[in-house]
Parts: C-alpha cells; structure tokens; sequence
C-alpha cells in the first residue's frame, strides 16, 4: 500500500525526514479492525513527530497521521479516534498517562489502509463527505473539548482565540459561533482575521491589541508571545484554555499575580475522548458546518501537503484522499 511515513528523524529539517512510497499491508490483531482510508488531513503533529517529539528510532519507519476517514472490511462507513489507550484502562482515554497517538506506537493515517481499536471507530454519517469526517479527529476534536468541556461559557459569551488559520482556530471559530458564542480571533495577519470574521468570528484584532471589553474565556495555543494578552484580556473569574504553546512554554512574565487576584483559570486541554468525538461528530452534521479545507491532494502528492503545512501557509485543513484496492 501507498503510504506517507517517517523514514529518518530530522530536528533541523523535519521534511527530508519523510518519505511517500509503499510500505506493507497491515496486520489485523484480535480486537483491531481494518480500515481502508478515504481521507486523511495534516496536523503540527505530523511535523513534530518528524524531528523526534513523541518518536523514537526504534519505532521507525512509522506511518505519520493521527486524522481520518475511512470503509471497513465489513464495509461500514468510519471516523477513527486516534487516542489509544493502555490494555485495561477505562474512562476518559486522554487521562491515560500510558496512552498514545496513531503515529507514535502504531502506525498512523497517511495511508491507504491503517488498524485501530475497534472501539475506536466512530460511525460517519452518509451527509458528510469523505474531507470533512477526515478532518475531526485531532485538531477539531481538540477545539470542541476546549470550547465545550472546558471553558465553562455559555451562548452569548465572548471567546478570544488567539491566532487565526490554524486547524484548531478555525474550528474554534466555527463551532463557537454555530453554538451561539461572540468569537473574537487574534492574528498577525490582517487578511488572516478577515477571513476568520468570514468564518463567523465576531471581530479580529491585531496580534497583541488592547481589546474593547474583556473576555470570558481565552483560547491559547501560541503560548508565550500571547500569554501576557490572554491573562490581561479576560474578566475576573474567567477561564484560560491552553492546548499548545507554538511559540514556546516560557514567557516573560507568568502573570501570577493577576492569575490569582483575578481568580481566574488557567486548564490544560489534549485532544478528547471517544464520547467527545461522537457528540463532535453529531454537532457537525446537525448544525451543517463544513470545516475549512485549505487544500485537498491525493495521498500520492504528500510532499507537496506536507511542505505547505510546514511554511504556515495553509488557512484550515490540509487533507490527503486516497483510494485503495478495495475502492469506490
């Protein structure tokens, strides 16, 4: 089968690391089951695993991608959740402090075919097509457990998210504002914001702007060029939601003194359970929201998917189809 996967580890250059080309058919172990993938979308992960986060050479060659959609052996029509657990663990399965990612342990998404627990296999809904159900399982699902687990708002409350284009910004404008909140997005790039408030994002400002009220809750994933602005920007009592820190862990000053005169939150938030994917899935179909797919390419074409994700380029989602054997 066809396949996009981690030949080599690169810190430096984290694309020469990857390679598209055949890699075996995979075997089904008792409890597994196979799926023949249809759609496949990018995420930071992918890259990270590149430069060795999360992978080590002796896990190599490895399959990239934690996303994705596909047919099973029995012909049913699945999303797949990419969190699996430890053997006999029970609960939320992000809790697991033995739990991994499609990519990290077992081969991953970026390929024709990939096995997964069979418990962790979501039924697609026949509305939805192939590139949007391939693109809910990581960063969307991520969004929907910060908004709606997490944050602690309601309908009619304002949300910032900081950044605008990302995979998980745009889906934090887009469910927020299917789900009644006041989405504000930050952004260094003027044409960025635009096209979040197109999204349905209330209002974009610029990078750091002083805002003209204070929030209820914030959506961070820069981390520390914009934690000072997230702490400044919410009301007294409100809620930081933190999933990633792209520009680095340790800023300038923590901003403890506000945190606790303010008495505000500060919660961590990875990705989500199997029953938040479900109710994501849901929320999707019944609202009618179609995720931003910045481009679509065949899997054949993954270097050049690849290459836009690393550059930033990309507003929304970069997806792969393929189109194994067994194909419709």
């Amino acid at each position: 089968m066809l396949a996009a996967y981690a030949a080599r580890l690169a810190r430096a250059d984290p694309l020469s690391a990857r390679e598209v080309g055949p890699r075996p058919d995979p075997q089904v172990p008792d409890g597994w089951s196979r799926v023949h993938l249809r759609a496949a979308a990018l995420n930071r992960h992918d890259l990270w695993s590149l430069q060795g986060v999360g992978l080590g050479e002796d896990k190599l060659p490895m399959i990239l991608g934690c996303d994705g959609a596909g047919v099973t052996d029995e012909g049913r029509e699945v999303i797949l959740h990419s969190v699996v657990p430890s053997p006999g663990w029970s609960g939320d399965e992000t809790l697991d402090p033995r739990r991994t990612l499609l990519s990290e342990l077992y081969d991953g998404t970026l390929a024709e075919q990939v096995v997964v627990p069979t418990a962790n296999l979501v039924p697609k809904p026949e509305s939805m097509s192939w590139e949007l159900a391939g693109c809910l399982s990581t960063a969307w699902l991520t969004a929907y457990r910060m908004l709606f687990s997490n944050a602690g708002v309601s309908p009619g409350d304002t949300v910032l998210v900081q950044g605008a284009g990302g995979g998980v910004s745009t889906a934090l404008v887009q469910l927020g504002s299917a789900a009644g909140l006041r989405m504000w997005v930050t952004s260094r790039d003027e044409q960025r914001g635009a096209r979040a408030v197109e999204l349905g994002a209330d209002r974009a400002f610029a990078s750091g702007e002083r805002l003209p009220d204070r929030v209820t809750a914030v959506m961070e994933s820069v981390g520390a060029a914009t934690w000072s602005h997230s702490v400044n920007s919410l009301k007294p009592g409100g809620t930081i939601v933190i999933c990633g820190a792209t520009s680095g862990d340790a800023p300038a000053k923590a901003e403890l003194t506000k945190i606790f005169f303010k008495q505000l939150r500060v919660i961590g938030s990875t990705m989500g359970s199997i029953s938040e994917l479900r109710r994501l899935v849901d929320f999707v179909a019944r609202e009618g929201i179609t995720p931003v797919v910045d481009q679509a390419l065949p899997l054949s074409e993954a270097r050049d998917a690849f290459a836009r994700l690393a550059a930033g380029d990309n507003f929304g989602k970069v997806v792969l189809t393929m189109n194994d054997a067994t194909g419709d």
